[in-house]
């Protein structure tokens, strides 16, 4: 029997982006940063998004985990901005993962989705 399974750093990357953009607020926020040319602090997303400044903090916390943003502290305030290399990085490395198998022959039925519109 062999050894069990060590999953790769790309791997493990495109799980941490995932991870990232599993809710729906943490995708807005990163929408409006990237497509801003400057910063936003975190105390003008509270004002727009319907959360508690708590939670925000904590999705704010999970983006910069995945290295999508960075912030910037300036008591009282902190400013967040994309990380442009790094949004550049999982871009092409989410583009790769979803684009390498596009030839596969799939098995499932196709008739079926799991997106739903």
């Amino acid at each position: 029997m062999s050894g069990k399974l060590e999953f790769t750093h790309e791997v493990k990357e495109i799980a941490r982006i995932s991870k990232a953009l599993s809710h729906p607020v943490r995708v807005y926020i990163l929408q409006k940063l990237s497509k801003m040319n400057s910063c936003c602090y975190s105390g003008d997303l509270v004002e727009e998004v319907p959360i508690a400044r708590s939670t925000l903090s904590e999705h704010l916390k999970e983006l910069k985990y995945a290295g999508l943003i960075q912030g910037e502290i300036n008591p009282p305030y902190i400013k967040y901005c994309i990380n442009r290399e790094n949004w550049e990085k999982a871009r092409k490395l989410m583009d790769d993962f979803l684009n390498a198998n596009q030839s596969a022959d799939f098995s499932c039925d196709e008739t079926k989705t799991l997106i739903h519109t």
